[in-house]
């Protein structure tokens, strides 16, 4: 318990309520003590930690794609912080405590080269999907020897097949082969280019779902 030795405003000793004094060097000192907030139980927090996990759990799945399609915004934080930054202000979506992510606006990658033209994919084949798109090597900063990068993620498993160089913008067309335990399974997939030099990636895009065959 605390005392005040010297009336209201001299002297506190030890702790009353939430206000803590002391003596340092012969100067008699107050403070406040902080409200405990390790676990905070408020409507809004709990909220904000939903989305919190709803968007981590995303960018677990497409780590290493977003390794390289954030690298332009890590020089004073990593690559995942601003992708979680990014996510969580443009790409949580719903109503609580039903979030999710809206993946039209989850850029998994962000920059300035020249983006994917006319993309479509193909779930037909069992095993595999195929990416399509037009070259539009030459328009802007578009270069022939631009790598497609592209993401297969599954929710349900909350894992993804990522291909960080694929064929260069000038193919068109790009296979990726899908595990067996995927069959069945809804997918999402994305799409983005780097240039050779792994200096510059575009915009990622999203190319909407599909069921594995």
């Amino acid at each position: 318990m605390g005392k005040i030795s010297q009336g209201i405003l001299g002297g506190l000793s030890g702790k009353v309520g939430n206000v803590v004094g002391g003596s340092w060097k012969g100067i008699d000192y107050i403070r406040i003590k902080p409200t405990s907030v390790a676990n905070p139980r408020t409507e809004g927090q709990v909220n904000q930690r939903t989305k919190f996990a709803v968007t981590l759990a995303f960018l677990q799945a497409n780590k290493a794609f977003i390794k390289v399609g954030y690298k332009n915004f890590a020089s004073r934080q990593t690559e995942f912080n601003a992708a979680m930054s990014y996510i969580l202000n443009n790409a949580i979506t719903g109503v609580a405590p039903n979030f999710m992510v809206d993946y039209n606006s989850a850029l998994l990658s962000r920059g300035l080269l020249a983006g994917v033209s006319n993309a479509t994919t193909d779930l037909t084949f069992p095993g595999e999907v195929t990416f399509s798109w037009d070259d539009n090597s030459g328009e802007g900063n578009a270069f022939t020897s631009d790598k497609a990068m592209l993401v297969v993620y599954n929710p349900s498993k909350n894992d993804s097949i990522i291909n960080l160089s694929g064929a260069d913008r000038t193919v068109g067309t790009q296979t990726i082969s899908l595990p067996n335990t995927y069959s069945g399974d809804i997918v999402e997939l994305f799409m983005a280019f780097v240039s050779a030099d792994g200096r510059l990636v575009s915009n990622s895009i999203y190319l909407g779902s599909g069921t594995a065959a």
